[in-house]
């Protein structure tokens, strides 16, 4: 009798770290989708880098209106209940992405997707400190690796699509379908209250010290991240010169080691440290982004945004899985905090370089992003956990 109640415990444990997982899979399925349709709609509307730049920092503006609604809603109703809805919000924005024929139109809906993605993420995180704590272990950085696994699926898959000429529409419609059917499999099976997460709390709390470090970190990886997110294709594209079909290559090495970093990272955070850890990891993202603009031919860039994807594969989990444990506010706020101070990278990063690629040229504004990822080193040093 005790041992089938074990072997069932087990099984719930199991099936819920895979629900969850699924839907880590599914917000880095919706993203990478539209990330990899980028240069086609930049075409599409005849834009310039600027002009992209300023396009792109709609998204980031939903993400970050949405991240201390999401810390307040996770407190009040709980982060499985939030995160489903967003999920399914998530993948039914996107569509509209593909919809859009005015910068105009496709702004109000880049606010929507980042408003909707970036709840689903904080939920999803939370989740996921839930599933840490009935392990008992740290296990935050493997979830991330498969939203990486996600990015790189969802890379790959877009590739295929454009070459195939396939409308943006189509092509997020199939994702959506793909993302909907993902939630009904797995919605059952999330953490139904994650420890702590239901404390009410003020829509805005001042972080502490920790939290603050934590973000700024963040931050500085976020830049570099929504960088290759949105740029590298571009940059594939423009400075490399790559024939058609081929614009997504950097993209692609750069998901496929930040998502097998990911899958380590656990382990070698355990026999490093963090700090080292996260020492070692702004040192590879600066000289990845270095590499690729010293070198601007197509195999050493390839190389340099995967020492990118490596650099940076574990610096969200690490300060996800620390503010989560948080002892001064609840999980879901703490990552809502640090990820509001982090997602400034995302919301001044990609503008940034389309304005200076505008003024200079992409060369120049990759070197500036490189010193940004040797700050994650220095940050690391103010850290005690």
């Amino acid at each position: 009798m005790l041992q089938d109640l074990s072997i069932s415990m087990i099984n719930n444990k199991r099936a819920t770290r895979i629900a969850v997982s699924a839907l880590f899979f599914l917000t880095g399925l919706c993203f990478s989708s539209w990330a990899s349709r980028i240069p086609d709609i930049q075409q599409t509307l005849h834009l310039n880098d600027a002009g992209l730049g300023s396009l792109l920092l709609a998204l980031p503006v939903g993400s970050v209106i949405s991240l201390p609604i999401s810390g307040v809603l996770i407190s009040k109703y709980g982060s499985r209940q939030v995160l489903l809805v967003a999920a399914v919000a998530y993948a039914a924005v996107l569509p509209t992405l593909g919809l859009a024929n005015t910068t105009w139109a496709l702004s109000i809906f880049l606010v929507l997707f980042g408003f909707c993605g970036n709840m689903a993420n904080v939920a999803v995180n939370t989740q996921a400190v839930g599933v840490e704590a009935i392990y008992n272990r740290s296990i935050m950085a493997s979830f991330h690796g498969l939203w990486s696994v996600a990015g790189f699926t969802g890379a790959a898959f877009g590739g295929w699509m454009s070459g195939l000429h396939l409308a943006p529409v189509y092509h997020f419609l199939i994702i959506a379908g793909v993302s909907w059917m993902l939630i009904l499999l797995t919605m059952n099976r999330l953490v139904m209250r994650v420890p702590n997460e239901n404390n009410a709390h003020a829509l805005f709390t001042k972080p502490d010290n920790l939290l603050l470090i934590l973000g700024i970190i963040a931050m500085c990886s976020m830049i570099c991240e929504g960088t290759m997110f949105d740029w590298s294709g571009i940059y594939f594209r423009r400075v490399i010169a790559v024939r058609d079909g081929l614009s997504g290559v950097g993209y692609a090495a750069f998901m496929s080691t930040m998502a097998s970093g990911r899958f380590v990272a656990d382990y070698l955070t355990t026999r490093f440290g963090v700090k080292k850890m996260l020492l070692i990891s702004g040192f590879l993202t600066a000289s990845g982004l270095l590499v690729a603009v010293v070198f601007p031919y197509f195999l050493a860039a390839t190389f340099g945004f995967m020492l990118v994807g490596a650099g940076v594969s574990a610096v969200v989990p690490l300060v996800y899985s620390a503010a989560g444990k948080s002892t001064s506010i609840p999980p879901g706020m703490a990552i809502a905090t640090v990820s509001t101070i982090g997602f400034m990278g995302f919301l001044f990063g990609p503008p940034l370089i389309g304005f200076v690629a505008q003024a200079t040229n992409l060369g120049i504004a990759f070197t500036m992003i490189a010193v940004m990822g040797a700050a994650i080193a220095v940050m690391s040093s103010r850290i005690k956990i």
